[in-house]
């Protein structure tokens, strides 16, 4: 366990709870929580089985222990709430901490559809509290230096992307109750795995304009897709070339970027340091281009610490942290995109996700039956 941080003396400690207590929680949030010292202080657990509270509070030394999240809410008043359930009941969740004063932080993928997205935004308010989502990705002395570099233009325009998120998962991660079903998980690895690796590039490339994308349940048992691919254009003019796969044994997570004067990639899987990024100046540019941009001098490694860190930074500064808000719906808009795009045989504009939309309420559109049977070849046809 990493050494515990010194509190800043203009920062109170922060009362965090902490909404399910599954291998997420017990495995990430829970160390990263210790690893702040006195910033925070976690003050309850809640899950729906009661004994895997007792063991978790037992293992924390956590005081207060639901199994209901409004009473949790009303008898601790948390100043942060941490949502670590299955995907289904997070808008639930996360509307009851705002509405309860509470900044949220919630696990991926944030929600269901883009509908939902927004009905958590409604409930914010204007200086807070905030709900942000886990993308730890894009966090850690690598992604944020060369973020800094594209900011001040030091590489030249982005052209052309990689964005792969080449997993494994066996049959057995299916027979999960939630898992592979459009009502409960939402989608397959473009919902709940990629999308990391979207939010990293979109906070790295911009915005994204337009997608084509094509998807199949090739072979595992799930109403969803085990395997996507896309080809998007975003707005600076580049275009990414995005996968999403369960189906790998080689399991990997590969990003690469060609700049106008460098090449940035990226390879990793579940988390990367500086080590796991790699650099090649293009020919055009002098000796010192290199050492003059990389490597950083920090080397922080990407993670939930990572991002813990600047969420209570903002919440100092009483501002909207990174990953919520519009910054945080970009890597769902394209996930829906994705969807659309496969499920109709068409190009999708960033533009026609709006709220007369079906994708926008749901990723797989009108008929929840009609896309599994497109996604398995059931049909001749690739239209819903």
């Amino acid at each position: 366990m990493a050494t515990p941080l010194t509190s800043p003396p203009s920062s109170p400690t922060r009362r965090v709870a902490v909404v399910g207590c599954g291998g997420i929680a017990r495995g990430r949030h829970l160390p990263a929580l210790a690893d702040q010292g006195a910033r925070t202080s976690v003050v309850a657990l809640v899950d729906l089985d009661a004994a895997a509270v007792e063991r978790t509070a037992d293992e924390w030394n956590v005081p207060g222990r639901y199994t209901d999240v409004d009473a949790m809410l009303a008898a601790e008043s948390p100043d942060l709430v941490i949502v670590c359930t299955p995907p289904a009941a997070h808008r639930d969740t996360v509307i009851a901490g705002l509405e309860a004063g509470a900044w949220v932080w919630c696990e991926k993928p944030p929600v269901l559809s883009l509908a939902e997205y927004d009905r958590i935004g409604a409930h914010e308010g204007e200086r807070g509290p905030y709900a942000s989502y886990v993308f730890q990705h894009r966090f850690g002395s690598g992604a944020t230096h060369l973020r800094s570099l594209l900011d001040r233009r030091a590489l030249g325009r982005p052209l052309v992307g990689v964005c792969h998120t080449l997993w494994y998962r066996d049959e057995a991660y299916f027979e999960v109750p939630w898992r592979a079903r459009w009502e409960t998980e939402g989608g397959g690895p473009s919902m709940g795995h990629g999308i990391h690796q979207m939010d990293l590039m979109f906070s790295l490339l911009g915005d994204w304009s337009e997608v084509t994308a094509v998807m199949s349940t090739t072979a595992r048992a799930t109403e969803t897709e085990d395997v996507s691919m896309a080809i998007v254009r975003l707005e600076s003019g580049a275009t990414v070339s995005v996968v999403n796969s369960l189906l790998s044994p080689r399991e990997t997570s590969y990003l690469r970027f060609d700049f106008e004067h460098a090449t940035v990639e990226l390879e990793h899987l579940y988390g990367h340091a500086n080590a796991n990024w790699r650099w090649t100046p293009a020919e055009h540019t002098d000796r010192t281009f290199d050492a003059a941009h990389w490597p950083p001098r920090a080397d922080e490694p990407s993670s939930h610490g990572a991002q813990l860190k600047e969420l209570l930074d903002a919440m100092d500064r009483g501002e909207r942290p990174a990953a919520s808000g519009r910054d945080g719906r970009r890597a769902l808009e394209l996930v829906a995109g994705m969807y659309r795009s496969a499920l109709t045989g068409a190009t999708v504009r960033r533009s026609e996700l709006t709220e007369d939309d079906p994708f926008h309420h749901a990723m797989y559109g009108p008929d929840p039956a009609a896309a599994t049977a497109v996604l398995s070849h059931q049909e001749e046809t690739a239209h819903v």
